[in-house]
């Protein structure tokens, strides 16, 4: 029987490139080769994959640093292999490649859990950099699928369930509830909502009291709290 995953072992602030390693997945096998030779002139230590099962096996069980990873691949895709990874507490920092620039295929493998997103053709001194930021962020937990008390909401798919029940919201709506959700350790302001969810269009804040409102009556009233002068805060 295969033993659970090992856990990441973090490193010091000031560890040296040189203790870095960096799995690459990509079935370009000239470009990953070249990918290979770049990290590791720039101190890295390089493992190599060039198909999707054989590369979330890697990143299953080794103690990675960084995993750059293509979408498009053979056996699994990289959004495929990253929500398998994520499902299993492994939040090894994941930087996808693709030749897709896309909006919404940007958005799709961040909302699947990866940690940054790079097009092809690409600058190397922009991969090194993209990289040299990921390490430098601790591999912290990053649930695909938020769930506070009764409420689940997964942002790649836009279901929302309330008591194990499915909700269907509106675009704004679901915008409010997942950024009340994210940050439902504390208590969000109705400026601060206007700024994310409408993103300054200009909208005065009393849309935020009436779009709360909307939410209530779908999720139930008590997974938004009021606190008086303040804000609201998702308690679920």
């Amino acid at each position: 029987m295969l033993a659970a995953p090992r856990e990441r072992v973090a490193r010091s602030p000031g560890a040296m490139l040189a203790d870095m390693r960096i799995l690459v997945v990509d079935d370009e096998r000239t470009l990953a080769r070249s990918i290979q030779r770049g990290l590791v002139a720039e101190g890295f230590a390089v493992d190599l994959e060039h198909d999707g099962t054989a590369g979330y096996e890697r990143a299953r069980w080794g103690d990675y640093d960084a995993i750059v990873l293509d979408i498009m691949l053979p056996g699994r895709n990289g959004y495929d292999v990253v929500t398998a990874l994520r499902a299993e507490d492994v939040w090894t920092p994941v930087l996808l490649l693709s030749a897709k620039d896309g909006e919404h295929d940007v958005a799709d493998g961040l909302d699947v859990g990866a940690d940054d997103y790079l097009t092809k053709p690409f600058s190397f001194v922009v991969l090194v950099a993209r990289i040299r930021a990921m390490v430098r962020r601790p591999a912290t937990p990053r649930p695909a699928v938020l769930a506070v008390g009764a409420l689940e909401l997964d942002p790649s798919t836009r279901q929302v369930r309330a008591g194990g029940l499915a909700v269907d919201l509106t675009v704004r709506e679901l915008a409010l509830l997942e950024y009340l959700m994210r940050h439902h350790e504390r208590v969000v302001g109705k400026v601060e909502l206007l700024d994310h969810v409408w993103d300054g269009e200009g909208e005065d804040v009393n849309v935020v009291e009436q779009y709360v409102g909307y939410v209530r009556r779908k999720v139930g009233r008590a997974a938004i709290v009021t606190v008086r002068g303040a804000g609201y805060r998702a308690v679920g």
